[in-house]
């Protein structure tokens, strides 16, 4: 989309937000909006909750306006708490928390809210800037504001306030900010639903896939193809001509190491250890990686990992996300393999790729699930 040229522009004065028009102003965000913190009240005290007031936060940044939250206080628990009733019409931000490493949630609350320790809520000067123009001044420039504002060596994620109180906001006239608002509003708009349109094409799409491979793997390819019963409910029919039996024929599985977390390194020095967390639906990652240091003579070479095998994660989270059952690369190499992380290892009569896209479907995981439910720690059973 294009936009007509202002007859003319002016060097804004801050090197990553560069020209701006001439009759814009800027200020300070100190300078145009005051800063309200929240806080928790003790949840050893029922008085304080499950009232009235909405308590904001940042699991309910998930909408551009705020009507409701999905905890609230009671006006004692408001009293108690180190924050205050935040007036409608504030901009509300998160500013601690795991999204910021790479999106900074923004909203306009239409209610009274009150704000838990990791939002804040910026009152804007009428005078100055209207909320609307600032909640998308701030999405428009995410990617900048993030790199200006994180603190560093946090822990987690957070915004360091002295650098988003000296920010410099560009301002033009306050009709100008209601017109660029209300445009963005119908263009977004427009936008959200052409995304709502295409998740729903990709959740189809997905659907198609996973039935695709389902067929393939469980039918075969030949559509003539005389078919039996296979005696297994969740797979159902299958060609007459293939074999039915139980997968410890012709499958070893190993099961990980208990490795002790009190003996985790963070030393990439030392050997990978692969988790559940690091097994994906169809792959492996390694972007929450312990390590373990290995020894001469410590007994782990069974637990050593090979280029090209399947491991599957055990854990209840495989229901939701999908079957967690990768290949190794050579990339992933070398690695121990953890509990809760299966190794299968099929004969050369069971085809590992095979193997992987039968496990795969829905339908195995709807066999398993009625199994581990009531479990306390729920998972699969190798057995």
């Amino acid at each position: 989309m294009s936009f007509p040229a202002y007859p003319s522009y002016k060097d804004s004065g801050v090197d990553w937000l560069g020209r701006v028009p001439d009759h814009w102003t800027s200020k300070k965000v100190k300078r145009i909006g005051s800063f309200e913190s929240g806080g928790t009240p003790s949840r050893d005290n029922p008085e304080f909750w499950n009232g009235e007031i909405p308590w904001v936060s940042p699991k309910d940044m998930k909408s551009e306006r705020i009507i409701n939250s999905a905890e609230k206080i009671t006006s004692v628990g408001l009293n108690a708490m180190a924050g205050k009733l935040i007036n409608p019409g504030a901009v509300l931000m998160v500013v601690r928390s795991g999204i910021l490493r790479h999106t900074i949630p923004v909203a306009v609350n239409d209610c009274a809210v009150a704000l838990n320790q990791d939002m804040k809520a910026i009152r804007c000067d009428p005078n100055d800037c209207l909320p609307d123009f600032f909640l998308r001044w701030v999405q428009g420039l995410n990617d900048d504001l993030l790199f200006k504002w994180l603190k560093q060596g946090a822990t987690v994620e957070s915004v360091e306030h002295d650098s988003l109180a000296g920010t410099v906001v560009p301002l033009p006239p306050l009709s100008e900010q209601a017109a660029i608002a209300a445009f963005l509003d119908r263009e977004t708009a427009k936008i959200d639903v052409l995304v709502e349109e295409q998740r729903r094409l990709i959740a189809l799409l997905k659907e198609k896939r996973q039935a695709l491979i389902f067929h393939a793997a469980t039918k075969g390819l030949d559509p003539e193809a005389t078919m039996k019963h296979s005696g297994v409910e969740w797979l159902g029919e299958v060609p007459a001509h293939w074999t039915v039996t139980t997968a410890g024929r012709y499958l070893r599985i190993l099961s990980g190491f208990a490795f002790p977390s009190e003996g985790f390194s963070t030393d990439p020095a030392h050997t990978r250890l692969l988790r559940g967390v690091n097994v994906g639906v169809g792959r492996v990652r390694w972007d929450e990686t312990v390590y373990w240091p290995r020894s001469p003579g410590d007994g782990l070479s069974a637990f050593e990992m090979s280029e090209g095998e399947l491991v599957i994660g055990m854990d209840r989270p495989w229901i939701a996300e999908g079957v967690r059952i990768a290949k190794l690369s050579a990339t992933d190499l070398p690695c121990l393999l953890l509990q809760r992380v299966a190794a299968l290892r099929p004969t050369e009569r069971l085809d590992r790729d095979y193997l992987r896209l039968l496990l795969s479907s829905p339908a195995f995981v709807d066999y398993f699930t009625p199994d581990m439910t009531g479990v306390s720690v729920p998972h699969l059973s190798p057995r």
